[in-house]
């Protein structure tokens, strides 16, 4: 997944020709050149870009869309792609964005996509600080992008949520992991985005597990307040048992 949220070397990217079917020397972004390395691997899924901000909605879905065409007609067929919106691709400013309008027509001739989307559930949404504005804000920031996904029949993921280790964070947290289960088969829960545990439990059903990302894990997290890195990441104690372990 490129990470550098739709911007190379200072200028914002908007060829969807660069986009989709490129050589290194002319774009950093070769979506059929670099699926091309991986047609045979299942293990792969395609993220598109990280958080796109600060550029149109459309330009954004345009990118996309290249992208999705370059990736399937390398010959890799049986991957998940993930697109991500406008915006930092938030969930609760998918419509506000121009997200919602836009990523309307995503087509892929496998029916293999899935929206990405991120949602943090402080004040800004900007995932900076432990505090959450309300027990119940986890869902409610989710509402609309969910009722989105029904809308469309498209497949949604939230690649990114983390909260503080608090008795009101924890609550919202849980709260929009019930929601996602709720809105059954509205977010993707393929085995493919089941990485939380290795191996999935007995009881798993992909029909209804919601997928989700909690954000973050790895040693270059130190002690950040979200990371759930073992064995002793600042989430370890009470996000991990208490928000996260009961939907697995």
């Amino acid at each position: 997944m490129p990470h550098n949220f739709m911007i190379y070397n200072g200028q914002t990217l908007s060829s969807t020709s660069d986009f989709q079917t490129s050589k290194m020397t002319r774009s950093p972004l070769v979506w059929k050149n670099l699926a091309s390395q991986f047609v045979s691997n299942k293990n792969v899924i395609f993220d598109l870009m990280n958080e796109p901000h600060d550029i149109p909605a459309t330009t954004v879905f345009q990118m996309m869309q290249a992208g999705v065409n370059g990736v399937r007609s390398s010959g890799a067929t049986s991957q998940l792609i993930l697109v991500e919106g406008t915006s930092w691709t938030g969930a609760w400013t998918w419509t506000s964005s121009g997200n919602a309008a836009a990523f309307a027509g995503l087509k892929d001739p496998n029916n293999n996509v899935a929206v990405q989307m991120h949602q943090y559930l402080d004040s800004d949404g900007s995932g900076t600080s432990p505090t959450c504005v309300s027990s119940t804000i986890g869902y409610e920031r989710l509402a609309d992008a969910t009722n989105w996904l029904k809308s469309t029949g498209l497949k949604g993921f939230l690649g990114e949520m983390g909260a503080g280790s608090n008795p009101t964070c924890i609550t919202a947290v849980s709260g929009a992991i019930c929601a996602m289960q709720q809105a059954a088969g509205v977010f993707n829960s393929s085995s493919e985005l089941f990485l939380i545990l290795p191996n999935p439990p007995p009881s798993y059903n992909p029909e209804r597990f919601s997928g989700n990302l909690n954000r973050a894990a790895g040693p270059w997290w130190a002690d950040y307040f979200q990371s759930i890195e073992p064995p002793n990441g600042a989430a370890i104690s009470q996000i991990l048992p208490q928000a996260l372990k009961p939907y697995l």
